[in-house]
This record gives C-alpha cells, sequence and structure tokens, in this order.
C-alpha cells in the first residue's frame, strides 16, 4: 500500500477519546494508564504528541484551574486537575482559586443556598410548634378574686373587688349595637380574618403615623387570647405565643365563642371586668338595655379606661383629668359611631340622632363599702397604684387576689366621723333652713408628723352616696391657712433689695425675721419688690382689703398671722417673690398642680390654691418636725399569693432648716394661744394651727398639729349632683344659722373634738423652742426710723406705733394685763376693756369694748383679694358673745 494511503499513527496517549476515558477514570487508574502510555511511546516524536493530549483535553484542564496551557505536557495537564479536582468542596468558603479579598466574599450561589436553607428550617419549625400548641383554657388567668383590705392593726377592713364583679354573658345576650361598634372601632376584619390581620396591622401604623383615631393592630382574637390566656407581659416570648395560639384559636374557635370571649374578659374600668359589669357601673342596668350611643361609649373604654372614664383617674395618671377624660371620650365616641356608619353597620338616619354625650353615672360604691370605707378602699388603691414600682396596673390589681395593709387607724376614722357627724346634727337643719344648709359638706385628713402615715380621712357622709372624696382635692380654696408658706418663705429665701435685680442670690436677700414690721392698713395699695405699684394686665391697681375692712396699723408678721392680716402678708410675698412663696409650699409637701393657683398674682400669697386636706395636714407636718418632709402615704404593704410585692419606704427630705420650722410653728402655736385658732385649743398639748376663710364664704379651713399629729378639715357648700357641669361653691351666708362661717367655727370644733380624743393616752410634747432669725424689717409703708426699708431696723420699741416685744418664744401666751398695751396687744386690750376674745380670721375683726366686747366682724371680707378692694356684707354683732367663735376666722 503507498505510503501515503496508510493510516496515520495515534499517539500512545490514546487521543481525544482516550483522555475522555483517562478523565472518567479515578485517579489512580489514570496515573497508570499515563505511565503505560508514555513507555510505550515507539518514537519521540509520538512522545511530544502525546504531551498535548488534543485541544480538548488543554481546555478541560485549563479550566479545572490546571493552568497548563496548550505547551505542558499531557501528564502535567492532567496532574493538575486532578490535584485541582481534590480540593472542591460541599461548601465552597473560603473560596478556592481565589486570592485576597475575592476569597472572602461568598458567591451567590453561597448566599442563595443559606437563605433558602434557613427558610426552610424556619417554616419546619413553626409548622412543628403549631402542630404542638394546644390553646389553655379561658378565664385561668382572667378568673377574678377578691381583694383584702386590713387596718393598720392587721385586722380586715373589707374584702371587695374581683369575682364579684364579674358576670358571664353568651353570645346572643351581648347587644348587636356593642358587637358592632368594637369591631368597628377594634377589627374591621374580625369576621373574615384568620385571627391575625396583616393589613389591619400596616392600616394601624399608617393612621397612627397620621395622627388621627386608629383601630388596634391587633385583631379581636388576639386580644381575647391575650387577655384570657395569657400574661400582659411585653416579652418577645409572650407575643411569640400569642401568634400561634391565636392562630390556633382562630382555626378552631367560632367568631361567636371569640366575641364573647373577649367582651367578658375585658377590663372596662371602675373595676368592672366584661360589658355586663360595666353597663351596670356605668349606666346602672343590664347589658341588653343599652342603646348604640352608649355601647360606642363603652366600646371607647376597650382602648384605657383611666384615659377615657369621664369620672378622670388623675391619682393614677396626671393627664387624666375628669375634663380631658371627657374630651377624649366625646371625640373617640362620635368617631366609632361614624365608622360604624362607614362600614354599614349604622344607618346615618340612626347616627344623626345621637348629638349629645351619652354622659355615664358618677362611680358607686358597694354597699360593703358605705360610709367612710369606700373612700379609704379608693385612696389606698390610687395610693398603690400610684407609687408600686412592680408596674402592675389598674387592669391587674381589679382581678383581686391582693392582700392591701393600710395606715389608716380603725379608732381615730371613727373618731373623725363621729366629729363631723357632731356638727351635722347639732348645726346643720336642712328642713329649718333649706336654701342655707342643704349641699354643707366637710373633709378632713389626719397624717402621722414623723412618717407621713395617713391615720383618717373624712370623705363624705356615705361613698355610696357621695361620690367624691372630700378628703381629696375639691376645689375648695384653702383661704389663710396658705399664710405660713409666706413667712417661710421670707424667713428661708429672704426679703429683696429694691435696687437689685427681680432675681436675686441669698446674699443679696435680707432674711426676715417674725417681729418685721409690715403695714396692715385695709386697701392697702401693693407695690411690687422694687417700691413700683403693682399693676394687671389691664393696668389696674390691687388695692387689698382686710376682713371687716379693718385698719391695723403698723404690725408685727407675727401679729398680722395671730389677726389673719391680709395686707402685711400680701406685701410681704410681694417682697419675697411670689416664685418663693410657691417653692416653699412645693417644699412643704404641696403639689405644684392644676390645684395650684396662679403664683404671679400677689392675692396668690393668701391662698387661692385648693390643695387637698390630705396634701394641708402633710404640708403642716413638715413644720411639726422642724422642716423634715415626708410624703403622705396610706398603703405600707401589698402581698400577692403570699409574696410582698410592694412595701413603703418611708423618705424624709429636709424642706426648710429647722430654725425657719420651728419659727412658723411658733408663731402658729400662738394663733392658737391667742389669736384667731384659740377655738382649737386642748388643755395641756402644744397645739399650733391657722384659720381660713375665703372670698364669699364660700369655704372654711382649720389646719393644725400638735408635735405628733396634724389634721385639715375643710367646709364648704357644693351641690351633691355630681354630673351637673360646672358645679359652683355656693356662699355659706346663714348657714347653721350663723351670720358667715369662718375657719375658727365648725373647722375648728371639728378639729378640736377629734383632736383631742387623738392624742388622748399618748405622751405629751412639747414644739421646740426656736431659735432666732432673720433681721427686723419694714415693709409696705410700715413707718421706720431707717431711711432704707430693706435695711435692719431698730427693734419695734423705737417705733413710735410698736412698743418693745419679746422674742418669739416668749410671746406663745397672752400677755399679763399689768403690761401697756399696744395696737398690736390683741389679747391685752381686751382683757382691760372687758371685751371678748374674738377669733376674727378672713371675715371678722375684733372690737373689744367696755361694753361687753360684742363682737363686730363684718361677713363679707375677703381672704383671696380684690382689685377694687370692696366686700360684700355687711357688720354684724353676735348678741350671744360667742364672736370670738362664730365671727371670726
Amino acid at each position: 500500500m503507498s505510503e501515503h494511503r496508510r493510516k496515520a499513527s495515534q499517539p500512545q496517549g490514546g487521543g481525544r477519546a482516550a483522555a475522555r476515558r483517562d478523565a472518567q477514570q479515578p485517579a489512580g487508574r489514570r496515573s497508570d494508564a499515563s505511565r503505560r502510555a508514555t513507555t510505550a511511546s515507539p518514537s519521540g516524536a509520538h512522545d511530544e504528541d502525546a504531551s498535548y493530549g488534543g485541544r480538548a483535553e488543554a481546555r478541560r484542564s485549563a479550566q479545572r484551574g490546571g493552568g497548563g496551557g496548550r505547551r505542558r505536557g499531557a501528564g502535567e495537564g492532567r496532574g493538575r486537575g486532578r490535584e485541582v479536582s481534590a480540593k472542591k468542596r460541599f461548601i465552597d468558603y473560603p473560596r478556592a482559586g481565589k486570592y485576597g479579598f475575592r476569597r472572602w466574599v461568598p458567591s451567590w450561589k453561597l448566599v442563595s443556598g443559606l437563605c433558602l436553607g434557613f427558610l426552610g428550617l424556619m417554616m419546619g419549625a413553626a409548622s412543628i410548634a403549631y402542630a404542638l400548641v394546644v390553646p389553655p383554657k379561658p378565664n385561668i388567668d382572667a378568673t377574678a378574686q377578691n381583694n383584702v383590705y386590713y387596718w393598720a392593726d392587721d385586722t380586715q377592713m373589707v374584702a371587695t373587688g374581683g369575682g364579684a364583679n364579674r358576670q358571664e354573658l353568651d353570645y346572643a345576650q351581648i347587644p348587636k349595637a356593642m358587637r358592632n361598634a368594637v369591631i368597628s372601632a377594634e377589627n374591621k376584619s374580625f369576621e373574615s380574618d384568620q385571627g391575625i390581620d396583616p393589613m389591619g396591622i400596616a392600616r394601624a401604623f399608617y393612621n397612627m403615623a397620621k395622627g388621627g383615631d386608629t383601630q388596634g393592630g391587633s385583631t379581636i382574637t388576639q386580644q381575647y387570647v391575650k387577655n384570657s390566656m395569657l400574661t400582659q407581659d411585653q416579652t418577645v416570648t409572650r407575643k411569640v405565643k400569642e401568634l400561634f395560639i391565636t392562630l390556633k384559636v382562630g382555626e378552631q374557635v367560632s367568631k361567636e365563642d371569640v366575641m364573647a370571649g373577649y367582651l367578658n374578659v375585658s377590663y372596662y374600668g371602675r373595676g368592672a371586668s366584661g360589658l355586663q359589669a360595666a353597663a351596670r357601673a356605668y349606666y346602672g342596668k343590664d347589658a341588653d338595655e343599652l342603646d348604640e350611643s352608649e355601647c360606642a361609649f363603652l366600646a371607647t373604654l376597650l382602648k384605657g379606661a383611666s384615659f377615657y372614664d369621664p369620672a378622670g383617674a388623675q391619682d393614677v395618671i396626671s393627664t387624666a383629668t375628669p375634663e380631658a377624660n371627657k374630651a377624649r371620650a366625646t371625640k373617640r365616641w362620635g368617631w366609632i359611631l361614624d365608622e360604624e356608619v362607614k362600614d354599614g353597620r349604622l344607618s346615618a338616619a340612626k347616627r344623626a340622632t345621637f348629638k349629645e354625650f351619652p354622659m355615664p353615672d358618677q362611680p358607686k360604691k358597694g354597699t360593703e363599702l358605705g360610709g367612710q370605707t369606700g373612700y379609704l378602699v379608693d385612696l389606698a388603691t390610687k395610693n398603690f397604684l400610684a407609687n408600686n414600682k412592680s408596674g402592675i396596673t389598674e387592669k391587674e390589681l381589679a382581678r383581686g387576689g391582693y392582700e392591701i395593709h393600710t395606715t389608716f387607724d380603725r379608732k381615730k376614722v371613727n373618731q373623725l366621723e363621729k366629729s363631723v357627724n357632731k356638727v351635722y346634727k347639732a348645726e346643720i337643719d336642712i328642713k329649718a333652713r333649706p336654701d342655707k344648709d342643704t349641699h354643707v359638706q366637710f373633709g378632713g385628713a389626719s397624717v402621722d408628723t414623723k412618717t407621713g402615715a395617713i391615720l383618717a380621712t373624712y370623705g363624705g357622709q356615705d361613698a355610696t352616696k357621695h361620690y367624691t372624696n372630700n378628703a381629696d382635692a375639691t376645689g375648695a380654696q384653702v383661704g389663710s391657712t396658705f399664710k405660713p408658706f409666706v413667712l417661710a418663705a421670707a424667713m428661708e429665701y429672704g426679703k429683696r433689695d429694691p435696687e437689685g435685680p427681680a432675681e436675686q442670690s441669698d446674699s443679696e436677700r435680707t432674711p426676715v425675721s417674725p417681729k418685721s414690721i409690715y403695714n396692715g392698713d385695709n386697701e392697702l395699695k401693693i407695690n411690687k419688690y422694687d417700691g413700683t405699684v403693682w399693676q394687671n394686665e389691664e393696668g389696674k391697681e390691687w388695692l387689698q382689703p382686710n376682713d371687716g375692712d379693718h385698719n391695723y396699723g403698723d404690725v408685727t408678721l407675727r401679729y398680722a398671722m395671730q389677726e389673719s392680716a391680709n395686707s402685711p402678708y400680701v406685701q410681704l410675698g410681694m417682697d419675697v417673690g411670689t416664685d418663693k412663696v410657691k417653692e416653699a409650699a412645693v417644699a412643704a409637701g404641696l403639689r405644684d398642680d392644676d390645684y395650684m393657683a396662679n403664683s404671679t398674682v400677689p392675692s396668690f400669697s393668701i391662698g387661692t390654691s385648693s390643695p387637698s386636706a390630705i396634701r394641708m395636714a402633710g404640708a403642716y407636718s413638715t413644720f411639726a418636725t422642724s422642716g423634715k418632709q415626708q410624703e403622705p402615704f396610706s398603703v405600707s404593704e401589698v402581698k400577692h399569693k403570699g409574696e410582698v410585692i410592694y412595701r413603703h419606704d418611708t423618705v424624709s427630705k429636709t424642706a426648710f432648716p429647722s430654725a425657719v420650722a420651728d419659727n412658723v410653728t411658733d408663731v402658729l402655736k400662738n394663733v392658737v394661744d391667742n389669736g384667731t385658732g384659740s377655738p382649737a385649743q386642748i388643755p395641756g398639748r402644744d397645739v399650733a394651727g391657722k384659720t381660713g376663710t375665703t372670698d364669699g364664704n364660700k369655704s372654711a379651713w382649720f389646719v393644725g398639729y400638735t408635735p405628733q399629729v396634724s389634721t385639715a378639715v375643710s367646709m364648704f357648700r357644693m351641690d351633691d349632683d355630681e354630673k351637673t357641669k360646672d358645679r359652683e361653691f355656693l356662699e355659706m351666708y346663714g348657714t347653721g344659722g350663723n351670720t358667715s362661717i369662718h375657719g375658727a367655727s365648725f373647722p375648728a370644733q371639728i378639729w378640736h373634738d377629734y383632736m383631742t380624743d387623738a392624742v388622748k393616752g399618748t405622751k405629751v410634747v412639747n414644739f421646740p423652742k426656736p431659735e432666732p432669725i432673720g433681721d427686723t424689717l419694714y415693709g409696705g409703708g410700715a413707718s421706720s426710723p431707717s431711711p432704707s426699708p430693706s435695711s435692719p431696723s431698730p427693734s419695734p420699741s423705737e417705733s413710735s406705733k410698736e412698743p418693745e416685744k419679746p422674742s418669739p418664744s416668749e410671746t406663745t401666751t397672752s400677755p399679763p394685763p399689768e403690761e401697756t398695751c399696744s395696737p398690736i396687744d390683741w389679747e391685752c386690750k381686751n382683757n382691760q376693756d372687758g371685751g371678748t376674745t374674738s377669733g376674727n380670721d378672713d371675715e371678722g375683726t375684733t372690737d373689744g369694748s367696755s361694753d361687753g366686747g360684742a363682737d363686730a366682724g363684718a361677713d363679707g371680707g375677703t381672704d383671696s383679694g380684690t382689685t377694687d378692694g370692696t366686700t360684700d356684707g355687711t357688720t354684724e354683732g353676735e348678741e350671744n358673745g360667742r364672736g370670738g367663735i362664730w365671727g371670726g376666722g
């Protein structure tokens, strides 16, 4: 055969087909085959061809990362391919064949695979968890128990609340109007969703961002699960449980049962758990008697009863005032009705008939809470909720099971109530004086001066009939009982330099002594601290009247407090700064809240504020303890399931230096010994106190203390119809058969009767002797031998109108008759003239005379002051000589 037709010899390496077969064989066999082929090569040319192994083999070798190129031998290329193949991993990370930072950047395949794997794992876990979830039985945690309240001696006061205020309703018993209101307000997709509504959650966030009224993000099913099957903890674990249980409940429980369960376990405020209890608490009717408007209001309470109950919850939440709550409730009530119209659940014509907000009844107490018990329970509950640090809410407390140990002394509570009832029975006659004696109310509170524990309160005649606790803030102004805070501020901060700026440091001020001399004239023109005339925004001057239009002349601050002269203390407040007066009142224990009056006007210093009896008793306790202030409290300990979850910790802070507090006490002791507070004297006991009566004779107070107990008593007239809008205080002219009512009359009588029993059997303790304080200054235009009214002045003996007076500690008793009397020697003048000592405070004045000293106290004076210096009443004398009790403060 010719040479050119002879088939070319194949390389011993086997060509392309052999290379493919070799690549498919295990590494060991490929290696052997390669060696055999190389050994069997018949010529050098063939060996050279075999080293290439074909183009396809070279490309594959390069793709395996073997490098190699066409110029490398076949054995080398295959060897490199085998090396790369051996390094491959299931998870290529760090990445092979990459260098630098690229080695650590995961590939998209790796990332996608991990994400898909994680998602699958989570779905599997969720599926298993859902399959294993067994919804707990409803009402296990929602079943309420009684709360037990105890007296201070740990004997039981009352068991109330809990299961006694819950009544289950079947679905058919729930008004359709209530179901519609709740669905429109809380969960529009309730009838079609599976328990979870993602769109509802998104819609809630969107509406919240716009700032409008919203549906809640949680569905009705979720809320039912949370309220009846889980705790209220805001934890991730609880949220996850809620999600799975809700899905299972949505699958296994009918919508009717979910709706009934939700409305039966929800909390509506006022201790009412469930719709039936809420209907009784707010409207005094059964649930099936509620109309669409009332149902819409009850639906608002599900958003938070403390913020939507028109009765308010200010003791729990400072912003939850009755006015603010009513405004919030009215707005949401209208919104719910409008949403029902949009959802086709209420006709527009029916909606148009609901124009007035369905004002609910005032909170009522059960029969077991009659008398003072209801007030005490209410006060203790609010005190605990406001101070506990364990996060227990009103809703959780209403479920019951708590033991609440109070500070209330049963004997003292009964004594205070007995003292008030004595006045009611002996002096108040509604049949004889229907226009004068109706709506007469008293309030009172007694506090342990050392600890701040509230020992007793008087809230009204019966907590089941009169619902407002009169021991709490009622709006009754305190009048001249506010003056001790002015005196404390003057001694603590000092009188400002008339030539200095309005804001002055302590070094620029001069501390004021109680012996300082101030002008006590009637209709005194009040000046600013710098001597310029004070004017209001309309440019009107302030002419401060005294009670009975009495001109006292230049008097000491001590005597002005004794007689309750207004003009000296109004001017003193301006000299010191009414802002400093306010600071002193707050430091003593009053709250800077809605009941603190405008402190930018002169009358602030004479009691236009209206703090509670509890707060006033607590603030005066600060003077009794030489300046140590303790916050009043009524709960000492709370237990739940045998475990102590709250214990009161008494914290004492220094409100005033002891010299300031002790001098205030000494001045107030003189008020009781020689002045308007004389009806409060307790033989053998040191007593300090102050009377107060306000503009128009609309309220009267006596606040006083011994070293151990501080007590405040208030009296006022106000309509008992607590649903009446804008109730006003009524005048007390003629009440109890008296021309007018003063702090020295019924309030001081009640204080005396109660405190006499309260301190009986206790150790006799005297007030500390005060140390001298401050300089004797002259103010309000009082005559001064010094050209500078702000500089220290000579003693009163150098004044033509004020003879020398002994130190404060020496004037706590009446001066003997043989002493020379002066314009401020009130008791001395009356004794020598044959007059009767008459305690005038805010509305009366003493005019002792040789014919027996009939009281000429005017009935129409003011305590808070007026800009025109006028009074409302006429001067009448008491024929029976009781002017010292009835004609003054």
